[in-house]
């Protein structure tokens, strides 16, 4: 997704020493200039992973589908030497950050919870890492726990003031208890997942060199069976022997390769959890100003939601479309409706990717900063459906490319609101 790799990289290049000018509004291409000394080092120990890294770049993109507009634009993403050392550099510089940990505010809680951030990865047999990701274990009142999506982050919360303090915590479980929970509800899935993935991939691998070796050892033995035919009939070659010498020779180094090979590959069909790091914790405390006339008609009522949410869902439904609810991984939107080809009900023709929001009657609608980039990033395939009087009589109301309209932001929660009569109006015309 270039939108969000840019504006990582645009927020966090500043920390690292890097000054990102954008040419102009709109146009998402930057001028960077000289590399800073400090991160010259750095490259030069990242070298062997991600590349060399320049001492000056000119003007660099995100996005791989303006390099046709300028041949002389450089693409920086995931792997780019300069992405790279501006990561690390940056996670270098807040690591006593991430260790002292943070104080966030949340309009959608009532009681505070901890966040307990840890890293794992898979390795298989060789050691070699297969997949890395990033877990959040929520620790919520009376100590329960729950694991999370990291993009928890990214939904609604703002960092509290400096000097917040965090509260008291008289039901913190032990170190060794999270980890457990952690084990059982995400990495153990994820080890599964990973696992399931390299099956298939061994499997097929397997295959494709069983019979391709195969292939060489039935041509290696009819011409050794075609030498010692000759040898038995008493023909008279010269150098006989040691074609045959060769020819098993030959033989045994092709069983002997084929073996190995699956002996490797049997290694790395093992996966296993490794590398278990805890990153940080965090503190998310109800937002002070939730009950204020401002802020408390953006306070989402979990039963009205899931009233709109299985009004949507039936809707699409009664339409024909698949609908699968991601609502749990904070991507930004909480459904996605599929319209499936019909002559291949497993090919999607058309998709909407869907924000549910519901209201006990009729009111302002708000999106966290999460719902409206992700709108911006995805303009047309983005649809708001907006449920008014979930509390009597539904009303649906559709509209496509939300972003589009003239959000208002209210900075203390950072969430974009709108008018009831924008949306109605909106509907109108879909």
């Amino acid at each position: 997704m270039p939108k969000v790799v840019e504006d990582l990289f645009v927020q966090a290049a500043p920390v690292a020493g890097i000054q990102p000018k954008s040419l102009a509004k709109g146009i998402h291409v930057y001028r960077i200039g000289k590399v800073p000394r400090s991160l010259i080092s750095l490259g030069l120990k990242l070298e062997p992973r991600f590349g060399h890294l320049g001492r000056e770049y000119a003007k660099i993109v995100f996005d791989k589908t303006l390099l046709l507009s300028d041949p002389a634009l450089e693409w920086v993403t995931p792997g780019h030497p300069l992405f790279e050392v501006v990561r690390e550099d940056v996670l270098e510089r807040v690591a006593d950050h991430l260790r002292r940990g943070a104080v966030f505010f949340d309009l959608q809680r009532n009681q505070p919870a901890q966040l307990d951030a840890f890293a794992a990865s898979v390795k298989d047999g060789h050691g070699n890492t297969l997949h890395r990701r990033l877990f959040v274990i929520e620790i919520g009142a009376g100590g329960t726990m729950t694991a999370r999506q990291p993009t928890i982050f990214l939904y609604g919360m703002v960092p509290a003031p400096a000097g917040t303090p965090a509260p008291e915590n008289g039901h913190c479980p032990e170190r060794s208890e999270v980890e457990r929970i952690l084990l059982e509800q995400a990495l153990q899935p994820f080890l599964s997942e990973v696992a399931g993935d390299r099956e298939h991939q061994i499997e097929t691998i397997r295959r494709h060199v069983e019979i391709s070796l195969n292939t060489l050892l039935d041509r290696q033995n009819r011409q050794l069976a075609d030498l010692l035919d000759r040898q038995i009939k008493g023909q008279t070659i010269q150098g006989l022997d040691g074609l045959i010498s060769q020819a098993e020779a030959h033989l045994d180094r092709l069983n002997e390769r084929l073996e190995q090979r699956l002996h490797e590959l049997e290694r790395e069909r093992h996966c296993t959890i490794a590398d278990i790091v805890h990153i940080g914790r965090a503190w998310v405390l109800p937002h002070p100003e939730r009950a204020t006339p401002r802020l408390a008609p953006m306070v989402e009522d979990a039963d009205i939601e899931r009233i709109a949410v299985e009004f949507v869902i039936r809707h699409e439904e009664s339409r024909g479309w698949q609908v699968e609810s991601v609502e749990a991984e904070n991507r930004g939107f909480d459904l996605i409706s599929r319209r499936p080809h019909p002559e291949d009900p497993a090919t999607a023709i058309e998709v909407r990717f869907i924000e549910v929001k519901g209201r006990a009657g009729v009111g302002h609608i708000s999106l966290t900063a999460n719902e409206y980039k992700t709108a911006q990033r995805l303009k047309g395939d983005y649809w708001l459906y907006t449920v008014f009087n979930c509390g009597s009589q539904p009303e649906l109301h559709l509209v496509q490319d939300p972003a589009r309209l003239g959000w208002e932001i209210v900075v203390q929660v950072e969430h974009y609101q709108i008018g009831a009569d924008v949306i109605r109006k909106e509907h109108g015309l879909q």
